[in-house]
């Protein structure tokens, strides 16, 4: 069909693992024809699920897409991952969708997760929608759902429908505001009469919904006390604007697996949910005049869009999914990425269907495609019209959280490994690659450990790159606590010239890293040798005498000494340094070093407690806390070594809310009890 932006919804699919979103794309597809049956995750048969990963793990793992078409609209659906290690694909489906539907389970909870998102969506004003999930299950609880998410967001929530529950099962629903009841049936829900028991309810649901619609409209709000109430079209304007407003969350219910309520949410997304032409315009800087300008959402503007996902398709190649705000896109245009500067030249577009790509000529405003084989354009960046140099905001992602040491299983492919891994990374900024230069370590960071071992999977699944992952190495420290003196003598005879250093060290604790001072009186030591003596002190450096860890903190004084006229040379010298440092270091009492970061915690209040008691028994001090509404952020000092697992610990202690960072600060003495046990393993290796 021709699209104009007033055609056009882009709705996400969110909620945590397990809770039904990827099997609610499936039924919304087969309901609008898309599909003749309707897969199953657990069959790894579904259009959203499709990636060789998420079929093994049962679980979303990337923002996947797919359209459909009802009652006139198209509505592009984007399902997100759930999991927490996988928060940046939800960020980039988020950032493209002007509306979303959080699916949770009918537990009668606030599910793990669930509250993140409505928290977020309301931060951002995303239009959202409840999805209560599960209907069908023995003891489905949707009041019991419904109260949990109200003792929460309060004046927020607005259910529209009252389930038909009949043996524990929802049988049908009763439609608030069309004041009708349906059942559902194999064609469909078919209309029955509201039943008796359910009158009552109805009639309180429909005040509170006509209270909440007067409350977001301030036309409506006197029209309410004028008339003492609002008609039935008034009162739908009223919630559809504070759907579009973020102040308003409809609440609906059903099955997805039986395909019970899916068509009732299809209607109801296209009345309530925005069109792409009523979303709020989105601000892009015009980098020619340097300043903010608002980006409607016209079809007959200069074209404007950003990227918000790239993959590599094995069929074909590199993809940028695109978000257009402003114009048309058409095959064979030549458009400018205003990030880079470089012009580039539009061959094939597409839209998405699962993993199945389709050939479109045009894609207008509003819409959502990928294009392929731009030579320089990447995630995050404008594409836009020649003439114009606009920029949109980047998408925010989370950064790293857990890192893990990454070695290659196959000797010599260590280069392989990197370079790969830094490719991936046009596909997710949500990790990262590193060298440490110290301990000769590849580091792999990510959002957790389920993130990284897929990063590890997708490296051998596309790169036939077989790697072995394992705790880093904490990069400790040597130094020493008193003042000692040490003498080195190299001689050698072996025919000819002989080779003779002689140097006598004081090494004394140093507020810095390492400083070497000169003594000598009456040329016990000839100036010529004194370099190589400091030289050779500084070579040993790098392996301190406890395990091999580097060494700071020390002020190292040559003092006197002896040589030969002969047999004195640079290296002797150096070796009788090295001879000294051994003995010094011995003997001025050395220690480990630790390195202690700084940690910021954002938690909610009610796990405040706990989330301080661990970092007490992770030998950390709680510097500061302050709280911001119901988040609490702690601040404290952590050794690293004890922020290995911390990603996980945290989530697990805040049901998936938690979030942290952490910066170094320092290194400090390692209790000795722990020091002998990572002596005696650097001595073992």
């Amino acid at each position: 069909m021709a699209l104009t932006a007033k055609d056009i919804k882009n709705v996400a699919v969110i909620g945590h693992s397990g809770e039904g979103k990827t099997t609610l794309c499936e039924a919304m597809l087969f309901n609008a024809g898309v599909i003749d049956r309707m897969g199953k995750t657990t069959e790894g048969n579904t259009v959203m699920d499709f990636d060789d990963a998420e079929k093994a793990k049962g679980i979303s793992v990337y923002t996947s897409l797919a359209h459909l078409e009802w009652k006139g609209l198209k509505i592009n659906l984007l399902d997100l991952p759930g999991f927490y290690d996988f928060e940046g694909e939800r960020h980039e489906g988020l950032a493209a969708a002007g509306g979303a539907v959080l699916v949770i389970g009918a537990n009668g909870i606030l599910p793990i997760g669930a509250e993140s998102v409505i928290d977020y969506c309301l931060k951002v004003k995303k239009p959202l929608v409840v999805f209560i999930n599960g209907m069908d299950k023995p003891n489905a609880d949707y009041s019991g759902t419904v109260a949990a998410l109200k003792e929460k967001y309060t004046s927020k929530l607005a259910p529209i429908q009252i389930p038909i529950m009949q043996d524990g099962k929802m049988t049908g629903y009763v439609n608030s505001f069309q004041e009708k009841a349906y059942e559902f049936s194999t064609s469909g829900p078919k209309e029955i009469p509201i039943p008796d028991d359910l009158k009552e309810a109805m009639d309180k649901m429909q005040d509170s919904l006509v209270e909440t619609a007067a409350e977001n409209d301030d036309v409506l709000l006197n029209k309410y006390f004028e008339q003492g109430g609002l008609s039935k079209q008034d009162a739908v304007r009223g919630i559809r604007k504070g759907i579009a407003l973020g102040t308003v969350i409809p609440v609906m219910a059903g099955s997805a697996l039986n395909n019970r309520g899916v068509i009732n949410l299809l209607d109801e997304i296209a009345v309530y949910m925005p069109n792409a032409n009523e979303r709020r315009n989105a601000f892009a800087t015009d980098l020619d005049k340097d300043d903010l300008i608002s980006v409607e959402c016209e079809e007959d503007g200069p074209f404007a869009a950003q990227v918000f996902k790239t993959v590599y398709d094995s069929y074909t190649g590199k993809l940028n999914y695109i978000k257009i705000f402003r114009g048309r896109l058409k095959t064979g245009d030549t458009v400018l990425n205003a990030d880079t500067g470089k012009e580039e030249r539009i061959g094939q577009i597409f839209t998405i269907q699962g993993k199945k790509f389709e050939l479109v000529s045009e894609l207008t405003a509003g819409d959502i495609g990928a294009v392929n084989k731009l030579a320089a354009t990447d995630t995050n960046q404008t594409l836009c019209a020649l003439g114009t140099n606009i920029v949109f905001d980047p998408i925010s992602f989370p950064r790293p959280c857990l890192s893990l040491a990454v070695t290659a299983a196959t000797k010599g492919e260590e280069d392989k490994v990197f370079a790969n891994l830094a490719k991936m990374r046009e596909e997710d900024y949500t990790f990262s690659v590193t060298k440490n230069n110290e301990t000769g370590e590849m580091i792999l960071s990510g959002q957790g450990e389920t993130h990284v071992e897929l990063l590890c999977a997708k490296l051998k699944s596309r790169f036939g790159i077989n790697t072995i992952l394992s705790e880093p190495k904490i990069p400790y420290r040597e130094t020493i606590k008193k003042v000692a003196e040490a003498e080195g003598k190299h001689k050698k005879q072996s025919g000819g010239h002989g080779q003779y250093g002689h140097c006598k060290v004081r090494f004394e604790p140093f507020d810095g890293d390492f400083e070497f001072g000169d003594e000598v009186v009456g040329g016990a030591v000839p100036k010529q040798y004194i370099p190589a003596v400091e030289k050779g002190l500084r070579e040993c450096l790098s392996r301190g005498v406890l395990a091999g860890y580097p060494v700071v903190g020390v002020r190292a004084v040559l003092y006197d000494g002896s040589y030969h006229d002969v047999d004195s040379s640079e290296m002797a010298f150096k070796a009788a340094a090295a001879l000294a440092f051994k003995e010094g270091m011995k003997n001025a009492c050395p220690v480990l070093l630790e390195p202690v970061v700084k940690l910021k915690a954002q938690v909610s209040g009610e796990y405040l407690g706990a989330v301080m008691g661990d970092i007490s028994k992770r030998r950390g001090r709680i510097l500061d806390s302050t709280t911001d509404g119901d988040i609490t952020t702690v601040v404290a000092e952590v050794p690293l070594a004890e922020t290995a697992k911390y990603a996980t610990d945290l989530r697990s202690m805040t049901r998936g809310q938690g979030k942290f960072s952490t910066e170094f600060l320092r290194y400090e003495e390692l209790p000795p009890q722990l020091a002998e046990k990572v002596i005696a393993e650097a001595n073992k290796d």
